[in-house]
């Protein structure tokens, strides 16, 4: 059967394609700077209970205290995104989320399971002893199988081939394993999503912790140890990753296309030179060198995703019935609630210490 036969026919868009790619580039990174967030955070302060003193105990009870705002933030910051996705490429992920339905459907008790659970890791702290690290760690756990969740779906969306097997398994249990990119793709983006939460643990300790100066310097250390270990592992992780494409994708990164090429130069130098900085614990040179970084992935991530659709799909060609109220409404709706989550962002206490 050929795979393009399977493929809805995409709807109308309501404005040109060009402003929903736009918005889809500058919201996707900022759900991925909160998600790192949070599972550096969580990672962090899982690993801090390994160690001894009073330091690292009072670092992961502060950690403890900011986990549930970041897991809030998290999946707050990710609808935007996906609704975007949803705009451009809806035919192709509603089609891949019917497959495994079931597992999508998992992905909003496995939040919440792992939202109560960081309640209970920050206000029961001192309760828990010995138990909280274990909580932790299944909160982690939890955040983690939503990740592979959607690597499922991201892969299966770009890869109509793979849905001829919903004739033998129509149940909605179909998952991505056989792609070969999949586990790489996986754990390429949980390893820089840990490397860079290990970054924002340092650079939190280093601003809002600094009272305490023997808490801070710990957090400093063990965040930036596991953003320059992690960082060195993602550089592995990701030369894998492009060597499991097509090779036809692949040759878009070797000179294929000038942009991909770009990209996977600049994304390496950046990454090199956060290594160096980050070995250095220069947490704001550091941090100057991941954010732009951040888009560069982000980005790269575009680029493999229209490689694998080419053959299927040119978001180009989607034709358009243009209403601008409802894409105005929207950029009105994003500026207000930008103001409003800087607003209370000032109004936590956790921010207050300094």
């Amino acid at each position: 059967m050929n795979p393009a036969t399977l493929i809805p026919t995409a709807d109308t868009l309501t404005a040109h394609w060009g402003w929903f790619q736009l918005l889809l580039m500058l919201t996707f990174p900022l759900h991925l700077i909160a998600m790192n967030a949070m599972l550096g955070t969580t990672l962090t302060a899982f690993v801090a209970h390994l160690f001894p003193g009073r330091a690292h105990r009072e670092l992961a009870h502060e950690l403890a205290k900011a986990l549930p705002f970041l897991v809030a933030f998290t999946i707050n910051l990710g609808v935007a995104p996906l609704l975007f996705v949803n705009v451009i490429y809806g035919h192709l992920l509603y089609s891949s989320t019917v497959l495994m339905g079931l597992f999508w459907l998992a992905v909003i008790p496995i939040l919440i399971i792992a939202y109560y659970l960081a309640y209970i890791y920050d206000f029961s702290f001192k309760k828990l002893g010995n138990l909280a690290m274990f909580v932790l760690l299944i909160v982690l756990v939890l955040l983690m199988s939503v990740g592979f969740i959607f690597s499922n779906n991201m892969t299966m969306m770009i890869s109509p081939a793979s849905w001829t097997r919903w004739f033998s398994t129509p149940g909605g249990s179909l998952l991505n394993l056989a792609d070969p990119t999949l586990l790489s793709r996986y754990l390429h983006m949980m390893t820089g999503s840990l490397a860079v939460g290990g970054l924002c643990v340092a650079l939190y300790s280093s601003v809002v912790l600094k009272h305490d100066k023997e808490v801070s310097e710990a957090g400093v250390k063990l965040g930036m140890q596991l953003f320059t270990w992690l960082t060195g592992l993602q550089l592995l992780v990701g030369t894998w990753f492009l060597l499991t494409l097509p090779s036809v994708i692949m040759k878009r990164f070797m000179g294929g296309t000038t942009v991909a090429t770009g990209l996977l130069a600049t994304g390496i130098l950046l990454a090199f030179a956060s290594l160096i900085t980050g070995y250095q614990r220069r947490v704001m040179p550091t941090l100057w060198l991941t954010l732009p970084l951040v888009y560069v992935m982000s980005f790269m991530r575009d680029s493999v995703r229209t490689g694998y659709l080419t053959p299927y799909f040119d978001m180009t060609k989607v034709p358009a019935n243009v209403q601008w109220s409802p894409l105005i409404f929207f950029l009105v709706t994003l500026v207000l609630g930008i103001g409003v989550i800087v607003w209370m962002l000032s109004r936590l206490q956790i921010f207050k210490k300094s």
